[in-house]
């Protein structure tokens, strides 16, 4: 049994198979994916169907899937003159342009494409996703987060910390946050080469940057077991 853990998949279908084929995923293993299933890339809606079917993958919400949740959740609403006002008000038109321009067609596409009961079979596995997980993994503990843990505070419990801190705010991977030498904090969110020039997992400091693009040209999907620290990419 091994535990690995992905993140910032962005739709890309294809490199998702080919990492699960690579690492020779089974059902003895754990897999946690931090975040960002959806949009920008070909197949996001197809990559959230696959996962659904497989219990040991923990999905952990980023910030373009909760974008998303929230936007669908208000789209698959039957619209009646009644609760059109609600429905379609500025708040929910200004998020639905927000969600677009942040790469959520390719997502919202494929979702139209859904009968109305797969739809709702999506929403409500997304609506599921955790903010978090800690896990123990050997004598390593690793808490397991989609950005970081924004407005870090040592006494700051992680039940205490917002969606905002969690999935949007940036903590600084070249920033000691416990003085456990056992305690790692895994993240996606910020693409690796922003921090070290190049697409591979970033180590600093306690902290494990796991976001090597994957959706961009130049970038690759990485996967990493925490059990023995070796990494996968494609």
């Amino acid at each position: 049994m091994a535990t690995y853990v992905m993140s910032d998949l962005h739709g890309e279908y294809g490199k998702y198979c080919r990492m699960l084929e690579l690492i020779g995923l089974s059902v003895n293993d754990d897999m946690f994916i931090l975040g960002d299933v959806v949009d920008r890339g070909p197949e996001p809606v197809r990559i959230l169907q696959d996962m659904m079917v497989r219990p040991n993958i923990f999905p952990i919400m980023g910030n373009h899937d909760l974008m998303a949740l929230d936007v669908l959740s208000k789209l698959s609403v039957d619209i009646t003159s009644e609760n059109a006002a609600s429905q379609l008000d500025v708040t929910a038109m200004n998020e639905l342009i927000d969600w677009l321009y942040e790469g959520g067609r390719s997502t919202m596409e494929a979702f139209q494409k859904l009968s109305r009961d797969e739809r709702a079979a999506v929403l409500d596995y997304m609506s599921d996703f955790s903010l978090y997980e800690v896990i123990d993994v050997g004598e390593r503990t690793f808490i397991l987060v989609h950005a970081g843990l924004g407005g870090f505070r040592a006494d700051k419990e992680l039940s205490e910390y917002t969606r905002q801190e969690l999935l949007m705010d940036r903590h600084d991977p070249d920033v000691r946050y416990f003085d456990d030498d056992s305690v790692f904090i895994v993240t996606g969110h910020t693409p690796t080469p922003y921090y070290c020039g190049k697409p591979e997992i970033y180590h600093s400091h306690n902290n494990i940057c796991i976001d090597c693009g994957a959706c961009s040209s130049d970038g690759k999907l990485a996967c990493l077991c925490l059990d023995t620290m070796q990494e996968f990419y494609v």
